[in-house]
């Protein structure tokens, strides 16, 4: 394996989870339905890539398949850990079910329970730490060490990068005329592949040689934006960056090999306040039939308010990561805009 992730190897991650992780829809929304109080209509034509409608409701089941498929039948029998706030935790217990393995899970206390819930119901064990992503990676290397599992990292390694990067190349083969793709980051895992798959597709004239991806996260879990930026891998404190309502996005740096992806493929990050956050599930919930959580409409709150910030282009696609939403949360949203009507 080169140093980058190649095509070839996203093509072959693509016909290695054919059949378990879902060629998930790109739907169009139109400009009207778009419209709110706090912006005028879109410029410009938007598309949703609906990862919210994978088996475990994340992108996540592409890369954490795409690497336990890998693994020698030995290593299935000692089993599979992790280290997640809930959807790659989903996704590999959903593999290894798929695949025979047990699967071991290191998940925050703070993790939301509907995700925990999820979790467990795929058979998965679950050992409970500290809220700060180190924490989990190092109980997750204590216990691979003490009984020998085999570690899914949840985005640092170019297996996962591989499988997350199919979701970009979906998008350019449902969307050739796209001009724009919008990430959420975290890790970087969907971010590195996407920026990747889409950039080596239109060299491969798959798509049109201008085409940009940019990647979107909370202002208050801005480690990447700084990395991407200053050029040098930072790290933010647990304390700042758990403060987001983004759980999928408090990890508190990006990974080695994602960060090199990341740094050679994508144009450029932008951050998103926690109201804006808000506002675009509020829109996603109102405009159309996905449910978004927080970490997944990062990237439509980088369209609707921060347009200024990004290419000027008449075709974006913004990735909806993960639709597994709290209901508490769902139904405090969905008030707040009935209220707001009547």
């Amino acid at each position: 394996m080169s140093e980058f992730v190649t095509l070839e190897e996203i093509r072959a991650a693509k016909e290695r989870i054919a059949g378990v992780a879902v060629r998930t829809p790109l739907y169009r929304v139109e400009r009207a339905r778009l419209r709110m109080g706090e912006f005028p209509e879109p410029e410009f034509d938007l598309y949703i890539k609906a990862e919210s409608e994978q088996p475990i409701g994340s992108f996540k089941l592409r890369g954490a398949y795409n690497m336990v498929a890998q693994l020698s039948l030995e290593a299935l029998r000692r089993g599979v850990i992790t280290y997640s706030s809930g959807n790659h935790a989903q996704g590999v217990a959903y593999a290894a079910r798929a695949l025979g393995a047990k699967a071991v899970i290191v998940m925050p206390s703070n993790a939301p329970e509907v995700k925990k819930a999820a979790t467990r119901a795929l058979g998965a064990e679950i050992v409970e730490v500290g809220p700060a992503s180190s924490e989990r990676r190092l109980k997750a290397e204590e216990l691979v060490a003490e009984f020998g599992y085999a570690m899914i990292p949840p985005y640092d390694a170019p297996q996962i990068i591989a499988g997350q990067a199919t979701c970009g190349l979906e998008i350019v083969e449902q969307l050739p005329g796209v001009e724009l793709v919008i990430s959420p980051v975290s890790g970087g895992g969907l971010l590195s592949g996407t920026a990747t798959s889409v950039k080596l597709a239109a060299q491969a004239g798959m798509v049109s040689a201008g085409v940009q991806v940019w990647g979107a996260e909370p202002e208050l879990a801005a480690d990447a934006k700084e990395s991407f930026y200053s050029k040098t891998l930072v790290e933010w404190s647990a304390a700042k960056t758990t403060r987001t309502i983004g759980d999928g996005l408090r990890t508190q740096s990006l990974g080695v090999l994602n960060f090199a992806h990341v740094m050679k493929f994508a144009d450029g990050i932008v951050t998103v306040s926690e109201e804006e956050i808000l506002a675009a599930m509020r829109v996603m919930l109102r405009a159309t039939t996905l449910v978004p959580e927080p970490s997944g409409a990062v990237t439509l709150a980088a369209a609707l308010f921060h347009a200024e910030e990004l290419p000027k282009v008449k075709k974006v696609a913004v990735i909806l990561s993960g639709g597994n939403l709290e209901p508490a949360l769902r139904e405090q949203l969905e008030g707040s805009w009935l209220r707001g009507s009547g």
